[in-house]
């Protein structure tokens, strides 16, 4: 590196500690206050990154994993600490942490999720005592409702949800599993799609209410046209049980947010550089790695074959301010499965942790073509050409696809870890 470079490097860093040092003598330790200085040390270590990103790539490492979320942040922190091994973590984006990545809402002083709601839950003691390790949780059930001709309804459905929209007064598991046999459609055949599983399962009264039109919003997509697999996973309760995750053994978030989680996994670490604002495919041959762990697209990462993109469905958030008012909702999550709104849902942030503001902020959510990937759309055509991805993925030496994206799958958070 250049004499001046590194002059300039010094003085860069000497001004983020100038500002640093002044702003943590004249704040306070709000949680507004603690997110400024965290704010200030991201943009310290963006700006630091940029300065030696050079220095950075012209290191060789023994591990290189391109994205900064769950699988590939697990990944790095594993090899460096128990493996101590050397590792270098590249993101496109200006933060770490994918799409959990969190912050605080400046006119609301509220937690906010850039990218969607994330709920962490599981079953796995080995997961749960994992990232209890680098922050601290907070326990916390899901709930979500639905608005249904005009009455909120728990989602998914149980017994309160049928009891409401059919004038009932169901009481016990038995007559739930009555009423639904009376209701299901019988096939001559397993399921096909999602239109003939949801029949299958919940009758047409519940499936042109809820599952078609909630699949039709949220895929562009009617459920005759996707796989079964997609109304397959949501589930039908016959209780009166209206948590999302009844069965999960730990649920939590975290207390300080999933930005923290994720500074403290791979940020604090002198095994581990980190370069933010950073594409991979622009820098690919100036770095040297043993081995590369790869979390991003498949057909991104082939793109040189010509072949055609994997399809994904992704989401627009719409944020709105109530000022002076305590909840914009009663609950955090309200779906809006009718196709009267042209969104699927609304997420209000208050709610979780219990936060406390004079206002609330909610993220109206509408899926749509284009846009971050978030959810393979799963049909036949998709399916096929991944298996053409997933094959050329066998010819890259020391490459590892690991992830959702990588995968072309979705991954709950416990299993992304």
């Amino acid at each position: 590196m250049r004499l001046s470079s590194i002059i300039l490097s010094f003085l860069s860093v000497i001004v983020v500690l100038h500002i640093y040092f002044l702003v943590t003598i004249s704040i306070g330790s709000s949680q507004e206050d603690e997110e400024i200085l965290s704010m200030i040390k991201r943009e310290g270590m963006k700006h630091s990154t940029h300065s030696n990103e050079k220095s950075i790539l012209s290191r060789h490492h023994d591990i290189c994993v391109v994205g900064s979320g769950l699988s590939g942040s697990v990944i790095a922190e594993r090899y460096a600490n128990v493996l101590k091994k050397s590792v270098l973590v590249i993101d496109k984006r200006d933060h770490i942490g994918g799409n959990c990545y969190d912050y605080i809402d400046n006119e609301t002083n509220i937690r906010v999720n850039k990218y969607g709601a994330h709920l962490f839950h599981t079953n796995s003691e080995r997961v749960w005592d994992y990232v209890q390790r680098f922050t601290d949780w907070t326990p916390y059930e899901h709930k979500v409702l639905g608005l249904v001709n005009e009455k909120y309804v728990p989602i998914p459905v149980n017994i309160e949800t049928v009891n409401q929209l059919f004038d009932l007064n169901i009481t016990i598991s038995d007559e739930m599993n009555a009423w639904l046999e009376k209701e299901q459609v019988k096939f001559d055949h397993a399921p096909s799609n999602s239109e003939e599983m949801a029949l299958s399962r919940v009758g047409t009264r519940l499936y042109e209410l809820i599952f078609k039109p909630y699949t039709f919003k949220q895929w562009a997509r009617y459920p005759n046209e996707l796989g079964p697999e997609v109304t397959a996973r949501i589930p039908v309760r016959n209780d009166h049980d209206d948590r999302y995750f009844p069965n999960d053994k730990f649920q939590a978030l975290p207390t300080n947010g999933y930005t923290k989680l994720f500074e403290n996994m791979i940020m604090n670490n002198p095994q581990i550089d980190v370069l933010i604002d950073t594409d991979y495919f622009e820098v690919m041959n100036e770095i040297s790695c043993d081995k590369l762990y790869y979390t991003g697209p498949i057909d991104a990462y082939f793109s040189h074959l010509g072949w055609p993109k994997l399809e994904y469905r992704s989401l627009d958030f719409e944020r709105r301010v109530a000022f002076n008012t305590e909840f914009y909702q009663p609950m955090s999550v309200v779906n809006h499965p009718g196709l009267v709104d042209d969104y699927t849902r609304i997420v209000e942030y208050k709610h979780f942790l219990k936060q406390s503001s004079p206002h609330t902020v909610y993220f109206i959510e509408r899926s749509k073509d284009g846009g971050e990937p978030y959810y393979p759309i799963p049909n036949q055509k998709n399916k096929d050409l991944y298996l053409k991805y997933q094959e050329m993925t066998s010819k890259e030496k020391n490459v590892v696809f690991v992830g959702r994206l990588a995968n072309y799958k979705y991954f709950n958070m416990d299993q992304a870890i």
